[in-house]
């Protein structure tokens, strides 16, 4: 089974790497300073409805993430999360747990992902019936991966 402290991507001594994404319209827009995880799929029930399939979403610490626009919507999805929309052209983009230090960034929405790579999947047990499964491991333990 993946562990969650190996998922992170590191870069060299004293080099801050910058990333970079934006919604459709270019209303909110994103700039990350710091390690991005590996790609995880979550197949939940609500990262299908959210996003017409399932979610391919990297990580980071929030403290890393700055965000620019007006647009930006978050909606309280259930007790425990909420997420980061625009609210001008609905691009999905950002995922977040109450008082995490973390934010989940939906992978489509980011410039230029080079390197990262889908590691792992969580809630296939909730998947569509129209898709297969993803050719990654089945991360069992979602207790801190979710998307």
């Amino acid at each position: 089974m993946l562990s969650d402290r190996n998922l992170w991507t590191k870069i060299g001594p004293g080099m801050t790497k910058i990333t970079n994404g934006s919604c459709l319209c270019g209303g909110v827009t994103y700039e990350i300073r710091g390690d991005l995880r590996p790609v995880v799929a979550c197949h939940c029930n609500q990262c299908r409805k959210t996003s017409g399939h399932h979610v391919a979403a990297t990580r980071c610490k929030t403290r890393d993430l700055t965000v620019t626009g007006d647009t930006l919507v978050w909606y309280k999805s259930s007790d425990i999360a909420e997420r980061g929309f625009c609210g001008t052209c609905g691009s999905n983009l950002f995922w977040r747990m109450f008082g995490s230090e973390t934010t989940s960034i939906f992978a489509g929405a980011l410039d230029n992902p080079e390197g990262l790579k889908m590691v792992g999947q969580i809630f296939t047990r909730d998947k569509g019936d129209y898709y297969d499964l993803p050719d990654v491991p089945d991360m069992a333990d979602t207790s801190n991966l979710k998307t």
